[in-house]
């Protein structure tokens, strides 16, 4: 069974700029919950190791609105190439999901 919700997960360089997408995701009502972390990354970009300070965003969404998600996180992410990772959610508290499914809902004019 395909799961209704994910969870999304993008890195951004510092603080501001992270809680700014943050802001962007929840007031377009792209996601319900975005929650953050000051993470140290270590990986291989054009050939060379590279290791630096970032903040993790844990979006919490629908399949609904992923192809939205997505598509604002590549306009809006400082990065040329973002992380921009989808993992299915296959459980979770009903009223938690419900509240993701109330919260990400188009609103009715």
């Amino acid at each position: 069974m395909e799961s209704s919700y994910c969870m999304v997960i993008t890195t951004i360089p510092d603080r501001e700029e992270a809680e700014n997408l943050a802001d962007g995701i929840l007031n377009n009502r792209l996601a319900a919950c975005v929650q953050m972390a000051d993470i140290r990354s270590f990986f291989l970009w054009e050939g060379a190791l590279q290791k630096e300070s970032e903040v993790a965003l844990y979006i919490k969404t629908t399949e609904a609105r992923y192809s939205d998600l997505e598509t604002y996180i590549q306009e809006y992410h400082p990065y040329d190439v973002p992380e921009i990772i989808k993992l299915p959610v296959t459980g979770g508290l009903p009223g938690y999901l419900n509240w993701l499914d109330s919260t990400t809902g188009i609103p009715k004019a």
